[in-house]
C-alpha cells in the first residue's frame, strides 16, 4: 500500500489530535492549555486538507466542527489572559 502526500497530511493530523487526547487523559495537559487547542485545531485542519483530495462529507463535518471548537478554545485562552492582565493577575 502506497500512501500519497495527502494521506500523510491527514495521518499527521490524526496523530496530533490523538497526542492531545492522550496527554489530556494522563494529566500532562489541561483542556484550558493553549497547546491543547492548538494541537486539535492544527490536527483538524490537516485532516480537512486531506479530505479536499479524498472527499467524505461526514468526516469533513466532524473535522470542521472540531476546528471551530478548537478555535473557540484558542480565543477563550487569549480572552482570559487579557482579562487577567487588565485585572493585575493571572486567571485560570
Amino acid at each position: 500500500m502506497e500512501l500519497s502526500l495527502t494521506d500523510l497530511i491527514g495521518i499527521f493530523g490524526v496523530v496530533l489530535i490523538v497526542i492531545a487526547y492522550i496527554l489530556l487523559q494522563v494529566e500532562k495537559m489541561d483542556a484550558r492549555d493553549l497547546s491543547f487547542s492548538l494541537l486539535n485545531a492544527i490536527g483538524a485542519l490537516l485532516i480537512i486538507v486531506s479530505l479536499m483530495f479524498d472527499w467524505n462529507l461526514a468526516s469533513f463535518l466532524m473535522e470542521f466542527i472540531w476546528l471551530m471548537i478548537s478555535l473557540y478554545g484558542i480565543l477563550k485562552y487569549f480572552k482570559v489572559r487579557k482579562n487577567a492582565a487588565e485585572n493585575g493577575g493571572m486567571e485560570d
